[in-house]
């Protein structure tokens, strides 16, 4: 059976309660695509909505908290801490974004962490829209969870930074 319904085969949500608590990390990362220009410009502080990366990092750890309102079946999570980061990839004009979630806790931050590099990566997109429409977000994925009963997965062939 699937944990996410029922035996009528209706959604329920998970329970967690008998779990035990453990610190949990995840860390996810994506990419947007642009313009040579557009990159320019956001590492100029040229685009007329403002700081770029900064907006999207606020973007980005406001959203980790906000996954239980977005995505039904997630529990809501007390996060103990968000880092995001960004690095400029001007040889191949991308901005390569990457979310750091943590938790003590009885389930995971995985959603958290994906979801946070989700919005950044929108709000890049918002921010830069008006000068550069061809943007393109890829590969958002989960590249470490630690924690819980299934311990430790790290996504074959990625570098892992922390």
């Amino acid at each position: 059976m699937l944990t996410h319904m029922d035996e009528k085969g209706r959604p329920r949500m998970v329970e967690v309660g008998e779990k035990e608590e453990t610190k949990r990390v995840a860390v996810a990362k994506g990419t947007i695509q642009m313009e040579p220009e557009t990159l320019n410009r956001i590492r100029q502080g040229k685009i007329a909505k403002g700081d770029v990366l900064a907006v999207a990092q606020m973007a980005g750890i406001m959203a980790a908290k906000k996954t239980s309102d977005l995505i039904p079946m997630c529990h809501n999570i007390f996060i103990t801490g968000v880092d995001m980061d960004f690095i400029i990839d001007e040889q191949n004009n991308k901005i390569h974004i990457e979310a750091i979630v943590k938790t003590v806790g009885k389930t995971g931050v995985e959603m958290e962490a994906l979801q946070a590099v989700s919005i950044a990566a929108l709000t890049i997109y918002d921010m830069c829209k008006a000068i550069d429409k061809n943007m393109l977000i890829s590969d958002i994925r989960l590249i470490k969870k630690t924690g819980g009963k299934s311990g430790t997965y790290i996504r074959e062939g990625e570098e892992i930074d922390r």
